[in-house]
């Protein structure tokens, strides 16, 4: 299903690999050789771990779930427990060999023999002799083992419910490629609407499934109650911060949660919460704490964080105690920092004593997403000429790769699809803030060194045909410019 030295082989072997590797044909430093293999050692633990997947819980004689009959005191933990209990609910990645042999002949997941496939193979870099195109991939890059889980079970839905209506909540991944496929493979999308998601095409008896980044458990209900059967491909990493969040809720904690309030993700893991207040970055996280210090303007405070905050938040009596999560696709770094900036403030607050009763941290930062961000850090440390970052332009963790290249003032360009290049040298590309620019004369004339990275939810193989659209550009420059 895959061919990467760090999924299939034993952690030992890894060790041995990665104590001879070379990079772009000469010995590789010993700092980032050991730095190297300890990512990938990593790496194959925790999906080894993960491997081993949970048994589901069986429902003990008699037990008869009913979705209607939770009333007025809902109960977002024990609701999801009883619902995995019941027959309506499926989360068991049966790792189907037919499914995985479809996803790669399709070109939806890993390299095996394509241009990444043999980067991977010689060092992370490729000399393109005739275009003087340099590539150098970086050490952790694309399709996660989260993604490429939730990916593979959606398959495998299509092929278990082969005449059955399927549908989806919202995208799989944030991948356009990889949704395109699963439309045309029969899978409904669920539409969004000004009022949100319309469910009102589900009918009793089809199948519907959560995404990657989960589903809020509201949804999960409502579905529950339709009586449609649920395909759960939740990131068990998601899956961990809704457990962080729940804690909080039982501590009687306000969760703060780092993330966007309207990513998809960030609503799944609220509507695990209690009370709660989402933060996006170090900005709005320093002003929290000047609140909780000093006080402030509370019809400010609102209006600063509307949407953001869970129904009767009141900031004057809801920061007494808090727990941080995050959405999993944040950056790690601020991720961290913000958890200290709390931890500090609420010190200064209460009391070093007194931490425990009013701040708890449990570790959600996904490794995946980390694995990637070190490995982008690395890469535009070697300053190559230019960044070329391939995902979703809806994909958080695509999107905070790019931020890293443009802080380290590395050119770079961050597009979705191979459609966004063309051979006269024009490429239409995406700023880490949103903004769709073109660029003509993107690439320059002699020889380039292109870093390339993809976001967690992008295939090996759109990957490769963007770099293929790089070097027809290259080859035509060659062609038009005369010789001297």
């Amino acid at each position: 299903r895959i061919d990467r030295t760090r999924e299939h082989t034993t952690l030992t072997a890894i060790m041995s690999v990665m104590a001879t590797a070379s990079f772009a044909g000469t010995a590789m430093p010993l700092g980032r050789r050991n730095a190297r293999a300890t990512r990938r050692a990593n790496a194959f633990r925790v999906r080894a771990a993960h491997d081993e997947e949970e048994p589901e819980e069986k429902a003990d004689a008699g037990f008869k779930f009913d979705p209607s009959s939770y009333g007025d005191k809902f109960d977002p933990r024990t609701f999801r427990r009883d619902l995995s209990k019941s027959d309506q609910y499926n989360r068991r990645f049966a790792k189907d060999k037919e499914s995985a042999e479809r996803m790669a002949r399709e070109g939806i997941g890993y390299s095996v023999d394509g241009l990444v496939a043999k980067m991977r193979e010689s060092g992370n870099s490729y000399v393109d002799a005739e275009t003087g195109v340099t590539l150098k991939l970086a050490d952790a890059y694309g399709f996660c083992w989260g993604v490429e889980r939730a990916v593979q079970m959606a398959y495998e839905a299509r092929k278990q419910y082969p005449d059955a209506k399927l549908w989806i909540t919202n995208e799989i991944i944030h991948n356009p490629t990889v949704n395109k496929r699963l439309g045309d493979m029969g899978v409904n999308f669920i539409e969004e609407t000004k009022d949100g998601k319309d469910f009102s095409g589900v009918g009793n008896g089809e199948v519907v499934i959560l995404p990657a980044f989960g589903a809020s458990v509201h949804e999960m209900k409502l579905l529950a109650e339709k009586g449609a059967s649920i395909v759960d491909t939740t990131c068990p990493w998601v899956s961990k911060v809704w457990n962080a969040v729940d804690a909080h809720t039982r501590k009687e904690f306000t969760s703060i949660i780092h993330g966007k309030w309207a990513h998809e993700e960030t609503v799944a893991t609220a509507s695990f919460a209690g009370t709660y207040l989402v933060i996006k970055d170090m900005k709005e996280a320093t002003y929290l704490c000047d609140y909780i210090l000093n006080g402030g303007d509370k019809e400010e405070f609102m209006a600063k964080f509307v949407n953001a905050h869970s129904e009767g938040f009141d900031p004057d009596v809801d920061l007494d105690g808090l727990g941080i999560a995050n959405q999993t696709t944040m950056l790690k770094g601020e991720t961290q920092a913000i958890g200290k900036l709390l931890e500090r403030t609420m010190m200064e607050k209460h009391g070093v004593a007194n931490l425990a009763d009013h701040y708890m941290v449990m570790d959600t930062i996904c490794d995946a997403t980390q694995e990637r961000q070190d490995a982008m850090y690395q890469l535009v440390e070697d300053k190559p000429d230019m960044m070329l970052v391939v995902g979703g332009y809806n994909s958080s963790n695509t999107q905070h790769l790019q931020e890293i290249s443009e802080d380290a003032s590395v050119p770079s360009f961050w597009v979705d699809t191979p459609e966004r290049l063309d051979e006269d040298n024009v490429i239409a590309h995406r700023l880490a803030h949103g903004e769709l620019v073109e660029t003509k004369d993107w690439l320059p004339e002699g020889d380039v060194v292109i870093g390339v990275t993809s976001g967690a939810s992008t295939p090996d193989k759109v990957v490769e045909d963007v770099v293929d659209m790089i070097f027809k550009t290259k080859r035509n420059m060659k062609t038009a410019t005369p010789a001297r």
